[in-house]
């Protein structure tokens, strides 16, 4: 999954002997059985198609949340890490008749970027100590009952692309398959009752296991949009080995195309669910050579990628959960459904003033007309990057009409609207909105006028260079940024003596703390407009009276450890 998972931290440096032959398991015996497009995955010799989750809560909750996936029709969790924690997981596993596949983490792991890059064809030293930890960890559990494979790395193949390039990225990913290998080999030592795979993004990756990696007992993927397109990919590769599926769901931030305002169009709540619900057909499709899936994802993370993803954001039900749960052939008996919420209407998405009261219209349904409460929360991650929500305060005005306060911060934000029925159930829809400053009456005459500054960041560092002129282009979306010192000027020529009454600055999130606003008729003498040593950044409106040719923004206090950075800087006649 890109950039929504974080592996479980792994205990490093422990070292373990391997022993020269292989031990008998105490717990459960699980084998890849059958020939060519006829497979199957047997516990104890019994059938065993996988019917799980992604894991994503924390182990000392398993206990308290197993039952809950046992109840989807359940069978199977699936980790991305593998310590000593994972013990009371495995335990809660056990006691819930859930089997779990085993994640070890490698960098990089997750997609491009994520996890630190590593040279596989060099960095012996890393090999040896995650092979060292690895079997560690498999020598600690394989006796337990709860394990049913274990699987190595997650979309490292694909995170490569983003540490090496050409020649050298093939390399890399042929000696990371032959490390995979390795270790599959070392496990097999250790324990011969417990198949290993390994995950990656694509199946194309599969090329390189199929090359290198032939003692891998079975391969594993993560697909979402791409789910049903697996069985042709398969047939195309020519693979000889069967396959899981250890992500899958709705088509991911990735996959999808842009909305108006220029960000990933995110899928309603039934088309999430019908996702889910077809990517687990798919693989029940492939007979013989898909032996089941882990769809994406059980877990309470509250925040952009929980929202996008989770069947139980704070543990609230979705009608995610619900197909995930008839699809698995759970018991639907006395289930109480989510509630259906709208797409958010709010006037003019596409120029929403920063800091302003609006009245988004999302009038729910519930299927047993459970009494509803709505919640309102704005998500930044397209404005700064950060995935966490923010609860907004709200005024219910009736008929699913909520007034809230936009964000202060200009940018493209998310906003939620979720309903609860108050018996555990949630239904949530989303869309975009493009907050910009409040419009000012009368005309900034800087814009487009000549500017120049102290300095500006003339690098690719976040999007730039990003020159003076940028800031007074009209365009909110561009910025000046400044090097990373103070003091710093910008100044921006009229062309003429004008009489001045408004000033608006929209800073980044690299803003002034302490500045003054001056004015001159030639460029060298000049008189204070106005001046604040408490500035906290989003946008400034100060009234001024004041004439000049010449404006000059004059910063002395940084509000960050970066420079100053300013989407605008409006002058107004």
């Amino acid at each position: 999954m890109r950039s929504l998972v974080t592996a479980a931290a792994l205990l490093a440096g422990t070292v373990t002997v391997l022993p020269t032959a292989p031990a008998q398991a105490a717990g459960s015996v699980v084998k890849v059985t059958g020939s060519q497009g006829n497979w199957q995955l047997t516990v104890n010799g019994s059938p065993y198609l996988v019917k799980g989750v992604t894991w994503g809560p924390s182990p000392a909750d398993a206990a308290r949340l197993l039952p809950d996936v046992t109840s989807l029709g359940a069978n199977t969790i699936r980790t991305w890490g593998t310590d000593g924690t994972s013990r009371q997981l495995l335990d809660a596993a056990a006691a819930n008749g859930i089997k779990v596949v085993a994640g070890f983490w490698l960098q990089p792991g997750g997609g491009p970027g994520s996890g630190g890059c590593t040279d596989y064809v060099t960095d012996t030293a890393y090999k040896n100590t995650m092979t060292a930890e690895f079997t560690s960890w498999v020598q600690a559990y394989r006796d337990h009952p709860a394990v049913l494979m274990w699987n190595v790395g997650n979309e490292s193949v694909l995170g490569l692309q983003n540490c090496y390039g050409g020649a050298e990225l093939e390399n890399q990913r042929n000696a990371y398959t032959t490390f995979v290998n390795d270790v599959a080999k070392a496990v097999h030592r250790i324990d011969a009752n417990h198949p290993v795979t390994s995950t990656d993004a694509w199946a194309g990756a599969w090329t390189y296991y199929k090359r290198n990696s032939p003692d891998l007992d079975l391969y594993a993927v993560n697909a979402y949009k791409e789910a049903c397109g697996i069985k042709q990919a398969w047939q195309q590769g020519g693979y000889t080995k069967p396959y899981i599926v250890t992500e899958t769901g709705p088509a991911g931030e990735w996959e999808v195309p842009n909305d108006a305002n220029g960000v990933p169009l995110e899928p309603g709540d039934q088309a999430k669910a019908d996702g889910y619900t077809n990517a687990w057909n798919c693989v029940k499709g492939h007979q013989g050579v898909a032996l089941g899936a882990t769809v994406f994802h059980y877990g309470t993370e509250y925040d952009f990628g929980g929202h996008w993803f989770n069947l139980t954001p704070a543990g609230e039900r979705r009608k995610m959960y619900h197909a995930v749960k008839r699809a698995y052939g759970g018991n639907p008996a006395g289930d109480n459904l989510p509630p259906t919420v709208p797409v958010p209407a709010v006037p003019d998405a596409g120029a929403v003033p920063a800091g302003k009261e609006i009245v988004v219209s999302a009038p729910a349904t519930d299927p047993e007309n459970d009494q509803l409460a709505y919640e309102v929360l704005w998500g930044g991650k397209y404005v700064d990057g950060g995935g966490g929500l923010v609860s907004a305060p709200l005024v219910n005005l009736g008929n699913g009409n909520l007034r809230v306060t936009a964000p202060a911060r200009t940018g493209v934000w998310k906003l939620y609207v979720k309903a609860k029925d108050g018996r555990g159930n949630v239904g949530v829809e989303q869309r975009s909105v493009r907050v910009v400053p409040p419009p000012v009456s009368g005309t900034d005459v800087a814009r487009g006028r000549p500017t120049t500054a102290s300095t500006f960041q003339n690098d690719g560092y976040g999007g730039c260079p990003c020159a003076p002129g940028l800031a007074t282009d009209g365009n909110t979306a561009t910025r000046w940024a400044s090097t990373w010192a103070d003091p710093q000027w910008l100044q921006v020529d009229l062309g003429s003596v004008k009489q001045l009454r408004h000033v608006q600055l929209v800073w980044e999130g690299a803003y002034g703390r302490a500045y003054t606003v001056k004015v001159s008729d030639d460029g060298r003498n000049w008189r204070t407009a106005y001046a604040t040593s408490t500035g906290d950044g989003g946008i400034d409106d100060h009234d001024i009276n004041a004439s000049g040719r010449h404006v000059r923004l004059e910063m002395t206090q940084r509000g960050t450890g970066y420079g100053y950075s300013l989407f605008h800087f409006g002058v107004y006649a």
